[in-house]
């Protein structure tokens, strides 16, 4: 079992579960529904890679070297839920405009999609048993 995986998955799925009420039940009255459902998205997207990491943590680390992926799917979920968070919620912080991070968005599913290829790529390259 590899306890970093593990422990970022339990993390991600709790900041999920937090959010994903705080967009129920917070947000609705404060944003458009349009922001709601982006924001919904971004709880999603963040749940579905809390799942992953928690599966991954029961992969023996030995024989996979998921280092770079668990690098790129963390970084991935920070980048793609995290800028979606922030540019749903735009309109409630007048002091910052966070527009000016949208391309943050596509950059963080970049590296999801290249982290979930290096997983493809490694279980391909497993020895069947």
């Amino acid at each position: 079992m590899n306890r970093k995986f593990l422990i970022t998955g339990a993390i991600l799925g709790l900041f999920a579960i937090i959010f994903g009420a705080f967009a129920a039940h917070g947000l609705k009255n404060l944003v458009d529904v349009q922001a709601v459902e982006s924001f919904e998205t971004g709880v999603r997207f963040q749940m579905y890679h809390a799942f992953l990491f928690l599966l991954m943590g029961f992969l023996d680390p030995r024989k996979l070297n998921l280092q770079t992926t668990y690098i790129l799917l963390l970084s991935g979920t920070i980048l793609f839920s995290g800028s979606i968070y922030l540019l749903a919620t735009n309109t409630l912080t007048p002091f910052f405009d966070f527009t000016t991070i949208a391309l943050l968005t596509p950059l963080g599913g970049t590296l999801l999609i290249v982290g979930w290829a290096m997983i493809l790529y490694r279980f391909i390259k497993m020895k069947a048993k």
